[in-house]
């Protein structure tokens, strides 16, 4: 039975939507093998720079998408594009237009070789300006809007073996690439007191992770977990950050290898209502800095969905884990800001609340620690709301209101708050 698109609001993918096999907003369930739809949305937006001085604008934002999905008897095919085009009218700080464009790729392909062994792949790839685009996970690295052609993909691969009736393997690899259009330094030389690296230099990385599950399925709803990972981040910007005595500081001091070992669980209370859980520690080798900087960490994901109702369900998660940093400082001696730890708490609710009325509710808390150099020990606190209510008309048409809320407080950037209402239009097809 095909159902409307749901439009995105501004604030995009929920916190737990990145790895999403759909594009936001759309489904498989049309009945056919494409969907398209067109969103014209109108807003108010209170700080357009995200900065501590605001400065307001209002303006539109188109957005066509169109998704494609071939399900099979072994083997499933999605993939779609959502491109949106945003017009403000005061120029935002950065932007040589008064409009932003954003484009956003999905895909996703699964297959059973059989009923003991299958594979997943996924990948999202997004040119864009808002910090929610520009994550590859639940956790964000850049608070604030950013102006140019950012680029972030984010691909997935997992292999899944029954070896036994209770004893099953799980193989992943991960790939995220991070390329930021920001590639001038400011602020005179290296050393200089007023210098500022790129976030080319801050944030340009390639990340490789891959993992490996032991599964053990101790009763029919309760699965235990024996993992470990291995994780290389390069910092690819290849520029200065700053200068020690030790002398100029490169982009690559900052790489990074990782080593997780965790134990967790995946249970299915109900058939509605499934949790996992992941716990343990995680040791980090900063390889090219010769401060000595190695440190281990604990490392925990835990999350919670209860479809309580038809089209409606709440979904809660948790996480702990080593984030890149957008802020850099330095010792004298040469000790650096190579990351931040990062506790993420979000929760995203959807609720039919009338046979037409549909309404959404995203929260999510964060708060990161500085790890090493002049920042050492500093946090960022970082909170958004989301809110949406949609009427839909029928299954080619709906509209919607959404408010969103931002707030950072933070010791060494910027501090600021951001409150953004809209009201749009979608129509499907």
């Amino acid at each position: 039975m095909k159902r409307i698109v749901t439009s995105v609001s501004l604030v995009a993918v929920g916190a737990a939507g990145l790895q999403a096999a759909l594009l936001p907003g759309l489904t498989a369930e049309s009945g056919k093998p494409w969907t398209a739809s067109a969103t014209l949305r109108g807003f108010y937006d209170d700080n357009i720079n995200t900065t501590e001085s605001k400065q307001s604008s209002t303006g539109f934002e188109i957005s066509p998408s169109l998704q494609f999905s071939f399900p099979m008897e072994q083997t499933s095919l999605t993939f779609g594009v959502v491109y949106s085009y945003k017009y403000y009218d005061r120029k935002p700080i950065g932007n040589d237009q008064n409009y932003d464009q954003t484009f956003e790729f999905n895909a996703a392909l699964s297959h059973a070789f059989s009923e003991r062994y299958q594979i997943s792949v996924r990948d999202s790839y997004v040119i864009g300006q808002e910090p929610d685009l520009l994550r590859a996970g639940n956790t964000y690295t850049s608070y604030q809007r950013i102006s140019g052609d950012n680029m972030r993909n984010y691909g997935e691969i997992d292999f899944s073996a029954q070896i036994t009736p209770e004893i099953s393997l799980e193989l992943g690899y991960a790939n995220t690439l991070v390329s930021y259009a920001n590639d001038t330094p400011t602020g005179g030389l290296p050393g200089s007191s007023t210098y500022i690296p790129s976030l080319t230099g801050l944030l340009d990385e390639l990340n490789n992770a891959g993992h490996l599950d032991l599964r053990y399925q101790f009763a029919p709803k309760t699965i235990g977990i024996l993992g470990y990972k291995f994780q290389d981040s390069a910092y690819t910007g290849n520029q200065a950050l700053g200068e020690n005595l030790r002398g100029v500081v490169m982009s690559k001091e900052r790489n990074a290898r990782s080593h997780y070992a965790y134990v967790g669980a995946d249970q299915n209370f109900q058939p509605d209502l499934m949790g996992s859980v992941r716990a343990g520690a995680r040791f980090t080798s900063y390889y090219n800095n010769p401060a000595g900087q190695d440190e281990t960490s604990p490392y925990a994901m835990a999350s919670l969905r209860y479809a309580y109702l038809p089209e409606s369900s709440l979904e809660v998660g948790f996480t702990y884990d080593y984030s890149a940093s957008s802020m850099f400082s330095t010792t004298a001696i040469g000790n650096l800001t190579l990351n931040a730890q990062s506790a993420t708490v979000y929760a995203s609710l959807k609720h039919r609340i009338m046979s037409k009325v549909y309404g959404s509710l995203l929260a999510q808390y964060q708060n990161s620690v500085y790890y090493g150099g002049a920042y050492n020990g500093d946090a960022d606190n970082y909170y958004l709301i989301g809110l949406n209510l949609q009427y839909r008309f029928n299954s080619n048409l709906s509209v919607e209101v959404g408010y969103n809320y931002d707030n950072v407080q933070s010791r060494v950037q910027a501090t600021f708050d951001r409150n953004r209402v809209y009201l749009g239009i979608t129509g499907t097809y």
